[in-house]
């Protein structure tokens, strides 16, 4: 069964692994082509052994050849029977055809062996209805030979091999092009993935960054013009500056080396993300600036509770994210206590996260409504 030879996987690079073994394989299975050549040795006191036994080796040799040019010249990642040329892939079936009938002429029925190749030949060189086609053609008119010239015997064997032998090498075929597709649906999957984790990326990072640099720059100006005028005020500036700065690069330290670790900013942004999603309306801060350092990762793990609360129970149409120095609020109008269940895994460990700064959670369900709130004292 020649066909097998060709199940190696279509992606693998030509020099390496089972796609350079499948020309042995192919090799192997040219067994079947000794019973014409000793029929042809036979006979190789006359002319017919002689045109027998070189027919006989030049289509051998044309099939091993053919299958590692179809092979090795496809390119890779495209699927398992389309040939890089059709017109070759013709050429070559139609050369085998006019190499089969002339071994049939010199050694008679046992050249009939060279229908199973022209068969598979076909279906590796050949789109799909055209290789049918050739292999319908093929198998009608051997067996019709076996039928219909004198001294042959009628061989439904062959015809079922010839059958046998297409359907392999077509069934094979689909398997390796559904394992093209899946790989290059995969390959896909994970390009797209990583873009959009880039796009995601960038688009924190900007949150993070933007309002900050554009408040230190603001107060920058403003510290430069009352060095003069008001130096204490100026220091105060300064103060803000450099509390600022370090606010700010601790933020852009934690999203490139944790990425997943809370900042401030970028649970704003997903919270933003996460509320338009659920077609909630949003109303959020526009600066965490006033937030000290000591209280920006408990608020944002405040944030993340709070709306995720929101967006899966409260059913809620509004939530509004409230931050001051001292305080976190994440209010909405859906259910109440629903939302803020106290049993929850995520409130227990943000009340554990906020005693450890000496701050406290508190909670407050309305009749329409539901307030996840730390405070710090």
């Amino acid at each position: 069964m020649t066909p097998m030879s060709s199940a190696a996987p279509a992606a693998a690079d030509p020099r390496e692994g089972p796609r350079r073994w499948g020309g042995v394989f192919a090799a192997v299975w040219l067994f079947y082509l000794l019973n014409p050549l000793e029929a042809a040795w036979h006979e190789r006191e006359t002319v017919a052994g002689w045109v027998g036994i070189g027919a006989t080796v030049a289509f051998a040799a044309l099939y091993l050849g053919a299958f590692l040019v179809l092979r090795f010249r496809r390119p890779v990642g495209t699927p398992f029977r389309v040939s890089p040329s059709p017109v070759l892939g013709v050429a070559l079936i139609g050369v085998e055809v006019a190499l089969a009938v002339i071994v049939c002429l010199a050694v008679g029925q046992t050249g009939t062996a060279t229908a199973v190749y022209i068969a598979v030949l076909s279906m590796i060189a050949l789109a799909s209805a055209w290789a049918w086609v050739v292999v319908a053609l093929d198998a009608a008119a051997t067996y019709a030979a076996t039928v219909l010239v004198p001294g042959w015997e009628q061989d439904r064997g062959l015809l079922f091999g010839i059958l046998v032998a297409a359907l392999a090498i077509w069934g094979i075929s689909q398997a390796i092009n559904r394992n093209i597709e899946v790989l290059a649906v995969r390959e896909e999957n994970a390009r797209l993935a990583l873009e959009d984790e880039r796009n995601r990326f960038a688009r924190d990072l900007h949150d993070i960054l933007g309002h900050s640099l554009t408040v230190i720059t603001v107060k920058a100006e403003l510290a430069q013009k009352l060095f003069d005028v008001d130096p204490e005020r100026a220091r105060a500036e300064v103060s803000d500056l450099e509390r600022l700065s370090r606010d700010a690069l601790a933020d852009v330290r934690r999203a490139v080396e944790g990425y997943r670790e809370l900042t401030l900013p970028g649970e704003l942004a997903r919270a933003r993300m996460a509320l338009d999603a659920a077609q909630i309306q949003a109303h959020l801060p526009n600066s965490t600036d006033d937030v000290p350092s000591s209280l920006r990762e408990l608020f944002a793990w405040t944030i993340r509770e709070g709306v995720t609360n929101v967006v899966r129970h409260s059913g809620a149409r509004v939530c509004t994210v409230t931050l001051t120095p001292t305080s976190a609020e994440v209010a909405d109008d859906g259910r109440g206590s629903v939302a803020g269940s106290p049993a929850g895994n995520g409130l227990r460990g943000l009340r554990e996260r906020a005693a450890a700064v000496g701050a406290t959670v508190v909670t407050a369900s309305r009749d329409q409504g539901f307030s996840l709130k730390v405070v710090k004292a």
